[in-house]
């Protein structure tokens, strides 16, 4: 192969994010009929889509336990008055705009989950939904639908408002077994 011909597929395999390995350059390895051949391994890599934590966390295996129901329930309460008091908080004096709710949104979720997690209920996945519109006389209904065990399953649920805009956030804890 000309060197032409290997800067060319260098620069497609660069493009296509893949790289060779450091100890394969230039190895030439033997077929079974006896002719070479140039042995090119390839590593492939997406950096920017991948979420890295800061702190990597060890892997730990339990037993099986065999429990068929939580020995703590969430506290609905409790939850309803971190949805009162984080909406109220995050929401009081502001002004509706569109790129600022957007924002917004994925905030107030995040700071929900993470103080509901906080309440240290094991065994429950915890899903948080945020919804910040304008107030300008229109209505909305914000429906969901999903598998759901009545008997351990829950949600808590808080609504809102000030003079320009409207906030909904729900909680949903799934039992998860």
């Amino acid at each position: 192969m000309s060197d032409l011909l290997k800067d060319k597929s260098q620069r497609r395999e660069k493009r296509a994010g893949k790289l060779p390995s450091e100890g394969s350059h230039g190895v030439r390895g033997k077929e079974t009929t006896g002719k070479t051949k140039d042995s090119i391994s390839t590593v492939s890599y997406i950096d920017e889509l991948a979420h890295h934590d800061d702190n990597p966390r060890m892997a730990v295996t339990m037993e099986n336990t065999y429990q068929m129901g939580p020995y703590k329930r969430i506290p609905i309460p409790a939850v309803t008055d971190i949805l009162k008091d984080v909406l109220t908080s995050y929401l009081q004096e502001e002004e509706y705009e569109g790129e600022w709710s957007q924002k917004m949104t994925k905030t107030i979720s995040e700071v929900i989950r993470a103080r509901v997690k906080d309440l240290m209920i094991p065994r429950y996945k915890i899903v948080v939904l945020v919804h910040i519109g304008q107030l300008t006389g229109q209505s909305m209904q914000i429906s969901s639908r999903c598998l759901w065990d009545a008997a351990n399953d829950t949600f808590a649920s808080y609504s809102f408002k000030n003079s320009s805009l409207f906030g909904v956030a729900t909680v949903y804890a799934v039992y998860f077994e």
